[in-house]
């Protein structure tokens, strides 16, 4: 499915706009694939060295030595989004052996940056780590006629989406453009609101 332009000429200012603010680089999401599932690894570097970074986990369940446990592990291997300007992911990449490289826009054909709002939403949820949040891998486009609604209250209220329905039950899911998504556990109409301010005032918004 193919991205309409005023989606693709919003996101690509959204880039610009995010790293270049008052005449000084900001601080940006990075979208970063790691080569050998080495994504726990990385962010054992990124924390010795004081670099804010995300890994997406979750709680998942196994048999070991005839009994059933849990086990907290990476939900989609070799991702990690890590928080930097341009200046010090440049100079992060420079000095580390770490296997690591940029998911790029294929439209722009330059690094994926996450908007902040987008990935505070993606935190809010991926962050609680619950065993029955869904991840998938959309397509461009997939998912763009949903009513946009924000959640409320419960774990992933303040989280921001799409409600969908995934797997026979009404989700809010989290798309990072290009990237990944993260739909939540099912979510009561009760407990969720419609988004009525344009995408574009929301966008300026988190700049």
């Amino acid at each position: 499915m193919v991205l309409d332009f005023k989606k693709k000429t919003t996101f690509a200012l959204v880039e610009v706009r995010t790293i270049i603010k008052k005449g000084r680089e900001e601080k940006v999401w990075y979208a970063i694939r790691v080569t050998y599932n080495r994504e726990l690894k990385v962010k054992e570097d990124l924390d010795a060295r004081g670099i804010t970074c995300f890994v997406p986990m979750q709680y998942r369940r196994e048999e070991r030595h005839g009994q059933m446990v849990k086990r907290l592990v990476p939900s989609v291997h070799n991702l990690i989004f890590i928080y930097l300007t341009p200046s010090e992911m440049t100079e992060y990449k420079r000095t580390t052996d770490l296997p690591i490289r940029y998911i790029m826009n294929r439209e722009t054909r330059k690094p994926i940056i996450v908007p902040s709002h987008e990935m505070e939403s993606f935190i809010k949820v991926a962050g609680t780590y619950d065993e029955k949040l869904i991840y998938l891998n959309p397509e461009p486009g997939d998912f763009a006629k949903g009513e946009r609604v924000r959640i409320i209250g419960g774990d992933f209220a303040g989280a921001e989406g799409v409600f969908v329905r995934v797997k026979g039950d009404r989700r809010v899911l989290i798309n990072v453009q290009g990237v990944v998504a993260v739909a939540t556990t099912y979510v009561h109409p009760s407990m969720i609101e419609k988004i009525t301010e344009p995408d574009e005032k929301r966008l300026d918004n988190a700049l």
